[in-house]
């Protein structure tokens, strides 16, 4: 039987990427000659520092244009408050959310299941398995999902026939 999985998550490499690419620009712009201007990436957190707020704004807007650009949806991150460091100095974390949590995977199973498509909803961990036996409801099932509003990007891999 045909089948998918609907998963929620950042390609690793391209975000690695736009880390260099940003780091690289912030080294090299006039407005950030002299200061410790730089992004760093530790587990789900990107942290980035600068001198002080608006330099701070500065470089999230140029990691922001180096992830889209990639490829990446800016949907994943949450923004947390930028916060003052010793030294004048400034930083702001921000959180990607990877993964479909329980709650939502059941709340799209149930508007799957509200569109009347004979295909079957599965919540394994953080994905949803989709299967059904012909293709074009599957094919539906992906397009009432682009469309729908999750509040998070939504990939979908594992297509078997």
């Amino acid at each position: 039987m045909p089948s998918f999985d609907v998963v929620s998550e950042i390609d690793k490499p391209e975000l690695s990427n736009a880390l260099h690419q940003a780091n690289k620009e912030l080294s090299t712009r006039f407005d950030f000659k002299g200061t410790d201007a730089r992004v760093e990436l530790s587990g789900s957190v990107l942290t980035v520092f600068a001198d002080n707020d608006f330099q701070v704004k500065q470089a999230v807007d140029v990691l922001s244009n180096k992830l889209a650009s990639r490829g990446i949806d800016l949907a994943c991150l949450h923004y947390n408050e930028i916060q003052e460091i010793g030294m004048d100095k400034a930083k702001q974390v921000i959180e990607m959310k990877e993964g479909i949590s329980s709650d939502l995977g059941r709340k799209l199973v149930k508007k799957i299941k509200d569109q009347k498509l004979k295909v079957q909803t599965a919540i394994q961990g953080e994905q949803l398995r989709v299967t059904g036996k012909k293709r074009d409801d599957l094919q539906a099932v992906m397009a009432f999902l682009r469309n729908e509003d999750t509040g998070i990007p939504l990939q979908f891999n594992n297509f078997r026939d």
